[in-house]
């Protein structure tokens, strides 16, 4: 089935609207909140998977990641079943393989810049691996062991050397990579296809958006201040007291 861009783009308006509002919501917040704290006022004051487990220990921090990996995960799904079995008018190029990325890329943009907090959120990584953990897998389903062990590489990369923020930004850069040959190698006859240089444009910007999220971080980190992510420590981190 075909579809013209000038006879379906509310669709994809409104996919992007909703999409951008479900990143908004904040679980780091709702989370501290319930345990009588306020994560913005805690730590590093992110509001996002790290501070929070560092504050209150891996469980807490590991049930916010998939909090956050769920706003990615649930537009991406939403984009992929939406549009199952169609193309671009006039392309070969398949709807769902941008509309997913389209909508998990205003979750991400959501996460990180809600209007719900004055545009101050969180830094968008576990956000954003839910939506490329889906986005590879949603397809293939044979893919998500590798999803699932390049998750645990990157854990092991923090547990190893203690740079949290390096850990999760190679894991972003080593998904979209992922993603991006899968594009190349099907649309190889077609890259200059402007669906096909719109949707790797889209693969870019996630990297921009956490990496520039992170811009703090890597400036500490390349004068040696950065603080270290111990998973030794949330390991063993007790639980707060109120």
């Amino acid at each position: 089935m075909f579809i013209s861009i000038s006879n379906t783009w509310y669709w994809f308006l409104l996919g992007a609207v909703v999409s951008y509002f479900i990143g908004c919501f904040n679980f780091a917040v709702l989370i501290s909140k319930l345990k009588h704290k306020d994560i913005r006022n805690v730590g590093s004051g992110n509001p996002g998977t790290m501070n929070m487990s560092r504050t209150f220990g891996w469980k807490i921090g590991l049930i916010n990641f998939l909090c956050d990996a769920l706003k990615g995960i649930i537009p991406v799904m939403v984009g992929h079943l939406a549009f199952a079995g169609m193309y671009f008018q006039g392309t070969s190029f398949a709807v769902t393989d941008f509309s997913r990325y389209l909508f998990g890329l205003c979750a991400v943009i959501g996460h990180i810049f809600p209007v719900t907090m004055k545009f101050k959120g969180g830094k968008g990584i576990a956000t954003t691996l839910g939506v490329f953990t889906c986005g590879v897998t949603c397809e293939v389903g044979w893919f998500f062991p590798l999803a699932f062990a390049l998750l645990v590489g990157v854990v092991l990369y923090i547990y190893a050397f203690e740079w949290g923020s390096m850990g999760s930004l190679l894991g972003v850069s080593g998904f979209t990579i992922w993603q991006g040959i899968i594009f190349f190698l099907r649309y190889q006859a077609m890259l200059s296809n402007a669906w096909v240089i719109a949707t790797f444009m889209l693969l870019l910007v996630y990297n921009l958006l956490t990496w520039i999220a992170h811009r703090v971080n890597l400036y500490k980190l390349m004068g040696g201040e950065e603080h270290r992510t111990s998973v030794k420590k949330m390991l063993h981190k007790k639980k707060n007291k109120a």
